[in-house]
Order: structure tokens, then sequence, then C-alpha cells
């Protein structure tokens, strides 16, 4: 491929707010490659596990952009969204139980670790403070025709953790 080829390409990370660690993911996007067009870091955002979101605009081959992907990857960086086409679909789900007691930052992860889903978006509603039963509404950036491994991976962890989960309706009627 030749540069020709190139094409500007986004990253929305996730960042966790300490020092080094936007070098550290900046590291692997240069070492395959990508030239940087621009970097927007939200420091006074924050995502719904408590870190920074960090947008990068980058240009290279698709090829090599798939490169970066998995590089970020294996060093540990957390990528919301790689180019638009990344998550193509949403489902927002409701996980009903003692949701903070159960290590609710592990939940999380674990609702990511099918590798198709990202939560995008995080609401927590207790009655008394972070004890008992508590509900929140997890909404889920899915890839394209993953929908249904997403789902099967939040039922995984809810009957796990004890939880129910209301989900939506999906599929044809």
């Amino acid at each position: 491929m030749s540069e020709a080829d190139d094409r500007a390409h986004t990253l929305r990370l996730e960042l966790v707010d300490e020092p080094g660690e936007l070098l550290s993911a900046l590291s692997p996007i240069a070492e395959n490659g990508g030239n940087l067009l621009s970097i927007f870091h939200e420091r006074g955002s924050l995502t719904p596990r408590g870190h920074i979101p960090v947008e990068v605009d980058l240009e290279c081959s698709p090829e090599r952009f798939e490169h970066i992907v998995d590089a970020l990857r294996d060093a540990g960086v957390t990528i919301i969204q790689a180019d638009s086409e990344r998550y193509g679909e949403a489902v927002s789900v409701l996980l009903v139980g003692d949701l903070v007691d159960t290590d609710l930052s592990d939940t999380l992860a674990e609702l990511e670790e099918c590798g198709s889903a990202t939560v995008a978006d995080f609401s927590l509603t207790t009655e008394k403070g972070t004890e008992g039963v508590s509900s929140a509404r997890v909404r889920l950036a899915i890839e394209s025709g993953s929908t249904e491994r997403a789902l099967e991976q939040v039922r995984d962890v809810a009957a796990q953790k004890d939880f129910s989960v209301v989900e939506p309706l999906v599929g044809e009627l």
C-alpha cells in the first residue's frame, strides 16, 4: 500500500487520569505508522467508568489502521470507538441487584469481555446509599451484527452476579 491509500481514521479512547497515559496510548499509533492529525483530550468529561475520553484523528491505510487498533488493545488501551463503523448498533439493558457491593467496575469490564460491545453510557439508581438493591441502565455500543452475542454476555454476567436483566426486544416480531 502506498501513501495514496492513506485515509483519515478516528479513534475514541478511554484513559486513566494519570501522568504518561496519553503518551502510552499514542506510542502504538506512531510505532505502527499512524500519522497524527489531531488529539482532543476531554479532561473535563468522564466516561461511565470515571476515565477520560480522548479522541485521536490519524491518517494511514485501512490495513495499518487494523494493526494500530490491535496494538492499542495489546497495550491495554480501552478503545471506545475505532472509526464510525466500529459500533453500528446500540442497545440498552436494565440491571437490577446488588450492583455496588458486587464491584460495579468489574461488572462494567465483564460486560465488554465479549469483544464486540463497549459501555457507552451508564446510569445507577439506588434508594438508600450504596447498600442493597439498586438498578442501572446500561447502554452498549455494539458492533454491527453482534447484538445477540453482546446480550448473551450481559445474561452471563447477570447470572454470575445474581442480577435481574430487563432486555430490549430485538429481532423480528
